[in-house]
């Protein structure tokens, strides 16, 4: 039976720490991979920046990366807690 976690909450995990939304839904190897790449390409840009830019222009990298893993987290949640509803509907109408 597949645990039903709010997108919501999991939103707000992935907005807090890259990657934690993933795994709170247990895909543990996907978040791990997001979290990885956001801080190879925060180094990267802050190694290839000036340092007269700002904190973000100076790890745009990783941001971007972090920005896409938020709505990846919360469309796999809310099609994880949607798969959970048919679940129990349908073993509730046998």
């Amino acid at each position: 039976m597949i645990k039903r976690i709010n997108p919501y909450l999991v939103l707000a995990l992935a907005v807090v720490l890259p990657g934690a939304g993933h795994v709170a839904i247990r895909e543990a190897p996907r978040g791990l991979v997001f979290a990885f790449f956001v801080l190879f390409f925060s180094v990267l840009t802050y190694m290839t920046t000036t340092p007269d830019q700002s904190f973000i222009g100076r790890h745009a990298g990783g941001l971007f990366v972090w920005a896409l893993s938020l709505p990846d987290a919360y469309r796999r949640a809310r099609m994880r807690y949607a798969m959970a509803d048919r679940t129990a509907a349908t073993s509730a109408n046998r």
